[in-house]
């Protein structure tokens, strides 16, 4: 039988019985619906600040083979919203987790669900999980910053509901999502989206923040992908240095806890170290964990061995630490 034949037979072989590498696919209904308990949409239906016409119908793809290790991301976001995870007994402190995606895309399980047991059932946290808007299509570079100030405000609003003390709102980002939790911490307070109701009155700014892996830097130390999507391919010195967080730290950013691995060689290490010594210029606390191993996007799905795992302990040590600081909402 001559070759050419035989690819295509062996091809359909191996797709029949399951053995070739699954394409992703859309998984939509993993999400929960809109008006689900669990579900809070940022803005009332059809007010999304920027957005015209009807919400667009996001994708959600999943990439994992393996059941028991979902991964999937979602895009094509423009009616923002939380997925919200309670523990059983919640110690009153809460986080708005935004996750990462080099701000094309927004993982959703290697750094949303997944840290659900250490955060939610062990430590007693509750979790916002912020679906954002992306960069892609919109001229408007604030609107990832617009939804998590919104975030900020809604879960504030609505703090009696989750058994949450509004003075422990943190928030916690990873890799670009990092990026945009340090432009919430630095900029609480851009008006970046007109207010429109009483949940705009109040503060967003976060009680602590938590930056896993992030994107600080837009100029020498960039991950080029993220600038490119949020700055576009052509950003000019003074463009880069005002979406560089490590120039933006003022008196009152929120205390920050930092974490990196210095092999990642997506973001650079470079980046939380500059970042924290804004932070120690600024005056602002500050607690800096860097690890030899981990690479990038490790989340808590880390291989066993690697002292990176340990950064969920130290973080939930870290925060009711940092609680018991005075809260600044001015």
């Amino acid at each position: 039988m001559h070759r050419c034949l035989v690819l295509p037979s062996l091809i359909l072989l191996l797709l029949a019985s399951g053995l070739a590498p699954a394409a992703e696919r859309a998984v939509p209904e993993t999400e929960p619906a809109a008006g689900a308990p669990d579900r809070i949409a940022l803005w009332p239906e059809g007010q999304v600040p920027g957005e015209s016409g009807p919400a667009t119908v996001p994708h959600v793809i999943e990439r994992s083979t393996d059941p028991a290790l979902p991964d999937r991301y979602i895009d094509n976001v423009s009616a923002p919203y939380l997925v919200v995870y309670r523990p059983a007994r919640p110690n009153g402190s809460a986080l708005l987790v935004v996750p990462g995606g080099g701000y094309q895309r927004i993982v959703l399980d290697k750094e949303g669900t997944a840290l659900v047991p250490a955060f939610v059932e062990q430590g007693g946290v509750t979790l916002f999980v912020l679906r954002y808007r992306l960069p892609a299509g919109r001229s408007d570079r604030q609107a990832a910053l617009a939804d998590a100030q919104r975030a900020m405000r809604v879960i504030r609003a609505d703090a009696a509901r989750w058994q949450i003390d509004p003075a422990r709102v943190g928030v916690m980002g990873f890799s670009a999502g990092g990026h945009v939790a340090a432009r919430l911490s630095n900029g609480f307070d851009v008006p970046v989206y007109p207010h429109r109701d009483a949940i705009d009155a109040l503060s967003a700014r976060p009680d602590v923040a938590l930056l896993i892996y992030p994107v600080i830097d837009m100029g020498t130390h960039a991950h080029t992908g993220s600038r490119t999507r949020l700055l576009g391919p052509h950003a000019d010195v003074a463009l880069q240095q005002q979406f560089s967080m490590q120039g933006q730290v003022r008196i009152d950013t929120p205390p920050t806890f930092l974490v990196h691995a210095q092999d990642d060689n997506v973001v650079p290490v470079h980046n939380s170290l500059v970042y924290y010594q804004a932070l120690l210029r600024a005056g602002v606390s500050t607690e800096m964990h860097l690890f030899p191993s981990g690479g990038h996007g490790f989340g808590v799905r880390i291989p066993a061995g690697l002292t990176v795992a340990q950064w969920p302990g130290l973080a939930l040590r870290w925060i009711p630490s940092r609680h018991t600081e005075p809260a600044r909402h001015d």
